[in-house]
């Protein structure tokens, strides 16, 4: 078993390398012929030091992603393989009596050491995004933030990990289908709660404070039927320089969210078309589209996960010192394996991700008419977050839930609004482009 150690670390290296070739060689292609000269060309809105300062940032980020995510599935292996699973039950056993307590012990061991394994990449993301200015946060912030985010989930796996393991006793063979049927309401309840108990451990969450900006926003909110508290401010700028926007929550505790970062450098034009993109989510049940989506992965996605599972165990169970699936042991191979399915399908999501976003600019530019002010919030939001207007094509369908930038704003270009007697005509290519020239 040792053995599989060996080969995969050299395999993860080896990826490494195919990965560092294709980012800083293969992947340095220019900008398709049809986005030049348009708005959504970066020499229009972009200096050759922003463009420069972009390709880097964005190339390290893209790196850093493709690295950690087989890197945290090398963890899990090495955990089961020499025998760190089966230690960390063993002592969670010799301290407490009863399984609860037991869980949270095993628990608290794998997730500390697996925060600890994944802090260097952690930190290493954290300084290139001090380097190039994009985190606004001191080390102590950030750090602080890392906490929340390991005790939040450690507190949430607690739960999810011991009645799930209480369900792979109770039944033996459809343990998958239990453990499904109560991740749906669960998946629910964390949707409602999320913003009115999660979010505000980070950041605080507050009515717009502009107010004229407000009563324009809360005329968009009437237009699309949506209630008018359902639109916040949230105070980013002491952690990031980027701008953003989202919706979040489900129900009475849905949330229309913008971040102060956006209304700092975007002006009211920009920020209602903003507005208009994201209340396109909440007219067109995204957030319902998209959990409904998420269950039905997460159906298959369980079923896999026990086939897969009970195979490996059959077959190499002596080999990673497990027994029976039941054994809290067991636990990073689970990981393991959800991890690797989760990575495998995140182009399915992310593409229907694309379209959803491409539906809410459609809908956003329909409502507010001003093409003007779409293209220059899409160019300040690629200019402050330093963001890959053309991204490599493995980066755009792994990484990518958006569509990317000089697509966003081409179509937004050339997207026929209605003329005075209604019927829909394109405007000038390039003519938004000369504007900006100017």
């Amino acid at each position: 078993m040792k053995r599989w150690a060996v080969y995969a670390l050299l395999g993860y290296g080896l990826f490494a390398l195919a990965i560092y070739y294709y980012l800083y060689g293969l992947a340095s292609g220019g900008l398709p012929e049809i986005y030049k000269g348009t708005s959504a060309d970066p020499s229009v809105f972009l200096s050759g030091a922003e463009q420069a300062l972009a390709q880097k940032y964005s190339t390290i980020k893209n790196f850093l992603f493709f690295i950690s995510v087989p890197f945290e599935w090398l963890v899990y292996l090495f955990i089961l393989v020499f025998g760190l699973s089966r230690k960390f039950e063993e002592w969670s056993k010799g301290t407490v009596r009863f399984s609860f307590g037991q869980t949270a012990i095993y628990l608290f061991y794998l997730s500390f050491l697996t925060f600890l394994l994944a802090f260097p990449l952690q930190y290493i993301s954290y300084h290139y995004s001090r380097v190039y200015k994009i985190s606004a946060q001191t080390f102590p912030q950030w750090m602080k933030n890392e906490l929340i985010d390991f005790w939040v989930s450690y507190v949430i796996m607690i739960v999810l990990v011991f009645v799930l393991y209480a369900l792979m006793k109770r039944f033996k063979k459809k343990w998958w289908l239990a453990a499904w049927t109560l991740f749906v309401p669960f998946t629910i309840f964390m949707m409602y709660v999320q913003p009115v108990v999660i979010d505000p451990l980070y950041n605080d969450f507050y009515p717009l404070k502009d107010k004229k900006l407000e009563a324009k926003i809360l005329t968009l909110a009437d237009q699309a039927n949506i209630p008018a508290d359902h639109v916040y401010e949230v105070n980013k700028s002491q952690e990031t320089n980027a701008l953003n926007a989202y919706v979040t929550g489900i129900g009475e505790n849905a949330r229309i969210v913008l971040w102060d970062t956006t209304l700092n450098k975007l002006d009211d034009d920009e920020v209602l078309f903003v507005m208009a993109h994201e209340m396109a989510h909440y007219v067109k049940k995204h957030i319902y589209i998209g959990i409904g989506s998420y269950l039905v992965l997460a159906f298959f996605g369980f079923w896999l996960a026990a086939k897969w599972m009970e195979k490996l165990v059959r077959k190499h169970g002596e080999e990673l010192q497990i027994q029976e699936l039941s054994q809290l042991r067991s636990l990073p191979l689970l990981l393991l394996v959800l991890s690797m399915m989760v990575f495998a399908s995140s182009p399915f999501s992310n593409a229907i991700s694309r379209f959803e976003e491409k539906q809410a600019d459609a809908y956003a530019i329909e409502m507010t008419q001003n093409k003007e002010a779409a293209i220059s919030a899409f160019q300040k939001l690629a200019r402050e977050g330093l963001s890959e207007v053309k991204p490599p094509w493995l980066v755009k369908i792994f990484r990518y839930s958006h569509p990317a930038m000089a697509e966003r704003i081409y179509t937004i270009e050339t997207y026929p609004l209605p003329d005075k007697q209604g019927k829909k005509i394109e405007e000038n290519r390039g003519v938004s482009a000369q504007k900006n020239r100017n």
